[in-house]
C-alpha cells in the first residue's frame, strides 16, 4: 500500500505520530494546553470524582467517545491527555484536511499494527461531522473489532452528524462552555506559566474578566485574545482599558445560521414571546441580529408568532408584525432592526391565544380522516337554471334577512355536523416553534 496520511510507507514501517510539545513560537493556546488532568479547567460534570470521564483519564478509556461541545471547551485536549494516560498509540486525524483514501490508509495501518503488535491505536477525528454519513461507515468495522478506539470531537449535533451505527458503538459526552470564572483562571495561569507570558505582561482581575466575557466561553479565544492585547505591550506593563479596547475590537457574535445554534436561538426568541417575556425577546432577537441573522427570516417568523401565538387575542398584533415587516424593508440596517424589536416587545406584551391555530389543525385532522363529502345543496352557488333545478341553493337563508339562520342552518357537512373547532380544549403541541 501506498500514499495516504503516512505517505509510501508499508504499514509495518509507519511510526505513529508522538504527542510532541509545541514549539517555543506555537500561539499561546497551543503552548498552554493541558498536560496533565489537574491542569485541566471546567467541565466538573465529567471529570469530577466518579464523573464518566475520570476513569479514561486515568488510563481505562473503556470504549470509543465522541466529544460533542463548543469550540475551545477541551475537545482535543481530553482526547490528547486520554491517549497518553492508556499508552495507546495516538492518531491525531482531521476530518476538514483528509477524505476516504485517508481513512482507509489509516485504518489499514492499525489493523497491521495491531496484528503485529497487539497494540491498539486511538484514533482521535477532530471536527468527524465532516465526514459524511458513508465516509464515517469506514471506521465501523475497525472500531467492531476493536483495532482502533476511536475519539471523535463535533462541535455539532452528533444526533443530525453523526452515522447511528458509530454512535451505538461510542459514547457521547457534553461538553460546555467555560464559564467566565474558568476562562480567568486559564487566563491568570497564562500570564504566570513559563510557557507562557511569565514576567512579561500583567493583568488585574477585572481586566482578565474583561477578557473572559469576549471569549464566550472559548479558551482558545481567550488566549488569543490576551496574546493579543501582549502584543500591544512592546515593552511590557499592564493591560488596561485602552489595550484592551484596541485587543477585543467589536464583539463577533458566533452564529452558524444552518446549524443547530440557529434553530436554537430562533426557539428561544419564539418561546419567549409566547412566555410574555418582553425582555427575554428583547434579548434572543438582539443575539440574532448581532449574528448576522437573515432578517426576513427573522421578520417572517415574527408574523407566524403574532398569527400562531397571539391570534384572535389581539388581531392586531398581525397588523403590527406586517408593518414591522415593511418598515425594515423600507429602511434597511441598521435603523429597520428597531421595527423588529417593537414588533417583538408588543408581541411579548400582547395577550395571547393559540384558537385558530388549534382548529386549523383539528380542521387538517378531519380533512385527511374522513370521507370528502359533497358540499351541502343549500350552501352551492346555483349560477344556471340547470344547477337550480338539480336543487342548488334550495334551503340557503340568508342570514342578514334571517338572524335565526345562524342557529337553524347547519354549514358544515353531514358526517361533521356538531363540529366545534374553537372550542377549549388541551393546548396544541409546540410545532417546531
Amino acid at each position: 500500500m501506498s500514499g495516504g496520511l503516512f505517505g509510501d510507507l508499508e504499514p509495518q514501517e509507519r511510526a505513529a505520530p508522538e504527542l510532541e510539545e509545541p514549539a517555543a513560537d506555537a500561539p499561546l493556546a497551543d503552548r498552554l494546553r493541558p498536560r496533565a488532568l489537574d491542569e485541566v479547567v471546567g467541565q466538573a460534570h465529567l471529570l469530577g470524582e466518579g464523573r464518566i470521564l475520570r476513569r479514561a483519564l486515568e488510563g481505562w478509556p473503556g470504549q470509543s467517545w465522541i466529544l460533542w461541545g463548543p469550540p475551545g471547551c477541551g475537545k482535543t485536549t481530553l482526547a490528547r491527555l486520554i491517549a497518553r494516560a492508556s499508552d495507546m498509540r495516538f492518531v491525531p486525524f482531521s476530518a476538514v484536511l483528509s477524505g476516504i483514501k485517508e481513512v482507509r490508509a489509516v485504518m489499514a495501518d492499525a489493523q497491521a499494527v495491531r496484528r503485529r503488535t497487539g497494540a491498539r491505536t486511538l484514533l482521535f477525528v477532530d471536527e468527524i461531522h465532516r465526514f459524511n454519513k458513508a465516509q464515517q461507515d469506514a471506521f465501523l468495522p475497525f472500531v467492531e473489532r476493536g483495532d482502533i478506539l476511536l475519539i471523535g470531537a463535533t462541535t455539532e449535533n452528533p444526533s443530525f452528524e453523526v452515522n447511528g451505527a458509530l454512535l451505538s458503538r461510542s459514547r457521547t459526552v457534553v461538553l460546555q462552555p467555560l464559564e467566565v470564572e474558568d476562562l480567568v483562571v486559564v487566563l491568570r495561569r497564562a500570564l504566570e506559566d513559563e510557557r507562557g507570558l511569565a514576567g512579561t505582561v500583567a493583568a488585574g482581575d477585572e481586566a482578565l474578566a474583561r477578557i473572559a466575557r469576549a471569549a464566550d466561553g472559548d479558551a482558545r479565544r481567550a488566549l488569543n485574545l490576551l496574546e493579543t492585547a501582549a502584543t500591544l505591550l512592546p515593552d511590557g506593563g499592564a493591560l488596561d482599558d485602552r489595550v484592551l479596547d484596541e485587543a477585543l475590537q467589536r464583539k463577533v457574535v458566533a452564529h452558524d445560521k444552518s446549524g443547530e445554534e440557529h434553530y436554537n436561538l430562533i426557539s428561544a426568541l419564539h418561546k419567549s414571546v409566547r412566555n410574555s417575556d418582553a425582555s427575554a425577546s428583547i434579548y434572543w432577537l438582539t443575539r440574532l441580529l448581532e449574528a448576522g441573522e437573515d432578517r426576513v427570516f427573522v421578520s417572517r417568523r415574527l408574523i407566524r408568532m403574532a398569527v400562531e401565538d397571539v391570534g384572535i387575542a389581539d388581531p392586531r398584533a398581525l397588523s403590527v408584525a406586517l408593518d414591522g415587516d415593511a418598515t425594515w424593508r423600507r429602511l434597511g440596517s441598521p435603523e429597520g432592526e428597531l421595527a423588529l424589536v417593537q414588533v417583538a416587545v408588543y408581541l411579548a406584551r400582547a395577550p395571547k391565544s393559540n384558537a385558530v391555530y388549534r382548529a386549523y389543525g383539528r380542521a387538517r385532522e378531519d380533512v385527511q380522516a374522513t370521507a370528502v363529502e359533497p358540499v351541502p345543496l343549500h350552501l352551492r352557488n346555483a349560477s344556471t337554471g340547470l344547477m337550480r333545478a338539480a336543487g342548488y341553493g334550495e334551503g340557503y337563508r340568508y342570514a342578514h334577512d334571517d338572524p335565526a339562520a345562524v342557529d337553524e342552518m347547519t354549514c358544515l357537512p353531514p358526517g361533521l355536523e356538531g363540529r366545534d373547532y374553537l372550542a377549549s380544549g388541551p393546548q396544541a403541541d409546540d410545532g417546531d416553534g
